[in-house]
């Protein structure tokens, strides 16, 4: 990888970091704090307190948030939390005591319920059988349901290990600004990343979000960067 490609990563970065400030994910529904600069959803997030999550269940809680919020918006899969929290069922051993049914209707809100249903009781299922113990990538891409995004979604914030998340916004906006190619697989994304970067979790961290955030305003609709004033390539 070029040294120009790794300052431009970084350049974008600090643009980006300097424009939103720090995003505070993964959000917690039951954390007393927010972050009202964003886009969408607010509660929860927890900016520049890169400790949470603390507790088996908070951990928990990003991980059924990583299903929930599959091919569907955070604001949806924030619901289905919610319904989850309001039956006291933020918990693996509660969760998997729930009727299939009962689990599906809570989830509705989130789509692709009998999907997630399904995904969420072999994570569930999974997570209990790690007692504690965090888990490697190649465990969490042998659960059903839980592919490279998803998995490196609940190392970096479930767990707090430096996998750097690679998701649709980064592919537009990268594509958009030359740095990635259009046929570029996740791995491959994922490695320009992590080649260009410090292995420091709060960076990974922000930076998904940032490009989350960032994406939110710009690469929504094509065509993809058409307005985008902060990044766009002269």
């Amino acid at each position: 990888m070029t040294n120009k490609v790794g300052e431009e990563i970084k350049l974008i970065f600090s643009k980006l970091y300097n424009q939103y400030g720090p995003q505070g994910w993964w959000p917690l529904i039951n954390y007393e704090c927010s972050n009202t600069t964003k886009t969408g959803a607010t509660k929860g997030y927890h900016p520049l307190n890169y400790i949470l999550p603390k507790t088996r269940d908070e951990i928990y809680e990003i991980i059924l948030g990583t299903i929930l919020t599959q091919n569907t918006a955070w604001t949806s899969a924030e619901k289905a939390l919610l319904n989850l929290n309001n039956l006291n069922a933020i918990n693996p051993e509660k969760l998997l005591s729930l009727g299939d049914d009962t689990l599906k209707e809570t989830i509705r809100c989130a789509g692709f319920l009998n999907q997630k249903a399904k995904y969420i009781k072999a994570v569930t299922n999974f997570y209990i059988s790690l007692d504690g113990t965090i888990p490697t990538r190649e465990e969490l891409l042998r659960v059903k349901g839980v592919g490279n995004e998803t998995a490196d979604s609940i190392l970096l914030y479930a767990y707090k290990q430096s996998e750097f998340v690679v998701d649709a916004y980064t592919k537009r906006i990268f594509i958009h600004n030359g740095i990635i190619k259009e046929n570029d697989n996740y791995n491959k994304i994922k490695y320009v990343f992590e080649s260009n970067l410090e292995p420091e979790q709060s960076v990974y961290n922000e930076y998904h979000a940032l490009i989350v955030e960032h994406a939110k305003r710009y690469y929504n609709k094509k065509p993809y960067g058409q307005n985008d004033r902060l990044l766009l390539r002269i």
